[in-house]
Formats: structure tokens, sequence, C-alpha cells
């Protein structure tokens, strides 16, 4: 069993910065796709950024250039930058840990607003 717990977000003006961490517990981080997701009020869940075992990395179209996320195998944690922010990113964040479709692991959420 993994067990994911985000970590930073909260309310930011347009054009500041925030910074999510998860940190996970169980073995399976280092050797699993981890990535940040969000989901608006009355939309669907969006991937907003991923990155491979290999530290490859996915973005989606409208965060590349201001998000950058990383991880940390050693600290089993994956972060995720955010710059420039927008009022359209306002969502609840959430950390995931893929291995495949039976060991998928989400964490609680965190809110990000970005509003003046």
């Amino acid at each position: 069993q993994v067990q994911l717990v985000e970590s930073g977000g909260g309310l930011v003006q347009p054009g500041g910065s925030l910074r999510l961490a998860c940190a996970a517990s169980g073995n399976i981080f280092r050797i699993a796709v981890v990535g940040w997701y969000r989901q608006a009020p009355g939309k669907q869940r969006e991937m907003v950024a991923t990155v491979g075992v290999s530290g490859s990395t996915n973005y989606l179209d409208t965060v590349k250039g201001r998000f950058t996320i990383s991880r940390d195998n050693a600290k089993n944690s994956v972060y995720l930058q955010m710059n420039s922010l927008k009022p359209e990113d306002t969502a609840v964040y959430y950390c995931n840990c893929h291995l495949n479709s039976y060991r998928d692991y989400w964490g609680q959420g965190t809110q990000v607003t970005v509003s003046s």
C-alpha cells in the first residue's frame, strides 16, 4: 500500500509562485511514474505533469514553461514548482503514483487558489 501526502497549496496572487510537495510511503515510488493532476470546479481531472523513472517529463500544454516537476527518489518525494500562476490554475491538485492499473495511488489533494 502507498500513501501520498501533499503539501504546499494555498492562496497566491496572479503572477506568483507556489511549490507543491508530495511525500510517499511504501517501496514502489522509485519504480513508478509519479505526477500531479488537478481538478477545477465543474471540470474533469486533468494531468498537469508527470515524471517517469528515467526522469522523462510530460506537461499539460498550458503549463509548459511555467511549471516544473521533479522527483527525489531518496526522499520518496515529487515536487511541482509553479511560477507565473494564473487564475485558471485554480484547482485542487492531486499527487499520483502509478505502477500499473492495479497499483495506482492518489493523495488527498491540496487546494491552489490564484486570485487578487
